[in-house]
């Protein structure tokens, strides 16, 4: 098969699929038109899972999966799909089985851990005052169900799977210690580390889209 993978961008923790649109951009400019962002409820690993599934399902060919931050547990999760080909990993978690995000968060805290906080209705977020600092600079933000942290991977996907993984050196909100771990043990085709926050796929779009398409460019 010659046809270049339909590629599924799966946002994370105080994200939306509007995450994705300066990468979007950048790959439709590099020639990439089977494009699709999942809007996750963020209510639960299960929940968020079975709505990258349906679209997965959606897709007639192979699906190259894409997780940013939390998005890469529901990429592990949702990725033994038989027509998924690769997981791309951008500063996110890649949890193994019995694993949470919340998990290997406490192995490292990341700095801006002391800025969130639950409300009423169990939602963590990220103290509006300190989201830029701790997340980036030019996203709003959207909050999952705080109970979300500790579900854990069943069937890790990345097992099974090729993948990639991006590190952002001076992310707040994973930390890179603990994206070092994850992406060591991936056993990835291709790890690269970029000077860049949490939100590397606003920040550095083009060098995010470029390690996606050379992910596509692998599995097509």
């Amino acid at each position: 098969m010659t046809d270049k993978p339909s590629i599924i961008l799966v946002h994370g923790f105080w994200g939306g699929a509007a995450h994705w649109s300066k990468v979007i951009v950048e790959l439709a400019r590099r020639g990439h038109t089977a494009l699709q962002a999942v809007e996750l409820p963020l209510t639960s690993l299960a929940n968020d899972a079975e709505r990258t599934r349906k679209m997965i399902a959606q897709q007639a060919g192979p699906v190259l999966l894409v997780g940013h931050s939390y998005g890469g547990a529901v990429i592990t999760q949702a990725g033994n799909q038989p027509n998924v080909v690769g997981l791309v990993y951008i500063a996110a978690f890649a949890p193994d089985a019995g694993e949470s995000p919340g998990g290997i968060t406490a192995k490292h805290p990341p700095a801006g851990a002391a800025n969130l906080a639950p409300d009423s209705d169990g939602y963590l977020w990220v103290k509006p005052d300190k989201y830029h600092e701790s997340f980036c600079q030019d996203l709003t933000q959207k909050a999952p169900l705080a109970s979300t942290f500790a579900d854990e991977i069943s069937a890790p996907a990345w097992k099974k799977k090729p993948s990639w993984y991006q590190i952002s050196s001076e992310d707040r909100m994973i930390d890179p210690a603990n994206q070092e771990w994850m992406s060591g043990r991936l056993g990835a085709k291709k790890v690269i580390t970029l000077k860049a926050s949490h939100a590397s796929l606003a920040s550095m779009p083009r060098e995010v889209a470029a390690l996606i398409e050379e992910a596509a460019a692998a599995t097509t």
